[in-house]
C-alpha cells in the first residue's frame, strides 16, 4: 500500500513539474497569427515550431548570442573548476598555512547576493574598458564560479587519504605532477558535476548579461531572449516561446549525456 501511495505521489508531482514544459511546447508550436492567451492550455491543429524558431533567428541576434554563450559556458567553468581544484588541493593535500582562513576568504565570494555587486561591477567595467566585451564576461563568470568550485573540491579532497600524497612524494613526483596525475583523475566525477552546474548557471544567466553587455555578439542568450519583445519591435509570444525552446535544448542535452558523471559527482567523498 505504501508503495502505491509513494508512486501516486511521485506521478502527481511529476505532472505538476511537467506542466510548464507542456505549456511551453504547445504555445511555441502555434502560429503567431492564431495565437491567443485565452487558449494557452489547448493545443492547436497546426505545428509552427520550426517556422517560429526561424522567425526568431531573423528578428534578433539569437545566433550571435548562442555562439557567445557557448564560449562563456565552456571557458569560464573549465577555468573555475581547475582553479577551485587547485585551491582545494593546496588547502588539503599541501596543508597550506592558515588553509581554513584562505578557504573562508575564497568562499566569502558567495556571501553577498549577486544583485548587490551589479552596480559596482558596471562602474568598474565601464572604467577599465571591459564593458560589452567577451573577455569581461568570461572574467566575471569565472570569478563567481570559483568559490563554489573551491568549496566542493576542498570537501572532496578531504576524503582522500593524505597517504596518497605522501606515497607520490616518496616516488619522486613533483607537487604539480601529483595534482595533475593523481588528484585530478581521482576527482573526475566531482569536476564534471561542478562543470555541469556552473555551465548551466552561466547559460541561464540574465542579470549579469543585462548589466555588463549590450551587443548581440556579446550578450548571453537569455538576455537576448528577454529583449526580443521590447527591443525588436514586438515579437509575438509564440515566436519568443519557440526561441525559448531552442535556448533550453543545450542544457537538456548536456544533462542527458553527462548524467552518469553528475550522479557520481553528487556522492562526494566516496573515494
Amino acid at each position: 500500500m505504501s508503495r502505491i501511495l509513494r508512486t501516486t505521489a511521485l506521478v502527481i508531482l511529476g505532472v505538476f513539474w511537467l506542466l510548464p514544459v507542456y505549456l511551453l511546447l504547445i504555445n511555441a508550436s502555434k502560429s503567431p497569427l492564431t495565437f491567443t492567451s485565452k487558449e494557452a492550455w489547448i493545443p492547436s491543429g497546426e505545428f509552427a515550431l520550426f517556422s517560429n524558431i526561424a522567425e526568431a533567428m531573423q528578428l534578433s541576434g539569437l545566433s550571435d548570442s548562442i555562439v557567445a554563450t557557448l564560449i562563456y559556458a565552456l571557458v569560464s567553468p573549465i577555468i573555475a573548476v581547475l582553479v577551485g581544484a587547485a585551491a582545494g588541493y593546496a588547502i588539503v593535500a599541501l596543508r597550506l598555512k592558515r588553509g581554513f582562513l584562505w578557504f573562508v576568504v575564497i568562499f566569502g565570494g558567495t556571501v553577498f547576493p549577486l544583485q548587490m555587486i551589479l552596480l559596482p561591477l558596471f562602474d568598474a567595467y565601464s572604467r577599465v574598458g571591459l564593458y560589452d566585451t567577451h573577455v569581461g564576461m568570461i572574467i566575471v563568470y569565472t570569478a563567481i564560479s570559483i568559490p563554489f568550485s573551491a568549496f566542493v573540491m576542498r570537501n572532496f579532497f578531504t576524503g582522500v587519504a593524505h597517504s596518497v600524497f605522501e606515497a607520490a612524494v616518496l616516488d619522486g613526483a613533483t607537487t604539480w605532477r601529483i595534482f595533475a596525475r593523481v588528484y585530478l583523475p581521482i576527482a573526475s566525477s566531482a569536476l564534471v558535476a561542478i562543470f555541469i552546474l556552473q555551465a548551466t548557471f552561466i547559460w541561464n544567466d540574465l542579470l549579469l548579461g543585462l548589466t555588463l553587455s549590450q551587443s548581440d555578439n556579446v550578450r548571453p542568450i537569455v538576455t537576448t531572449l528577454a529583449g526580443m519583445q521590447s527591443t525588436y519591435g514586438g515579437a509575438q509570444i509564440s515566436t519568443v516561446l519557440a526561441a525559448a525552446v531552442l535556448v533550453s535544448l543545450p542544457t537538456v542535452i548536456l544533462f542527458l549525456f553527462t548524467q552518469k558523471f553528475f550522479a557520481r559527482g553528487l556522492a562526494l567523498g566516496q573515494y
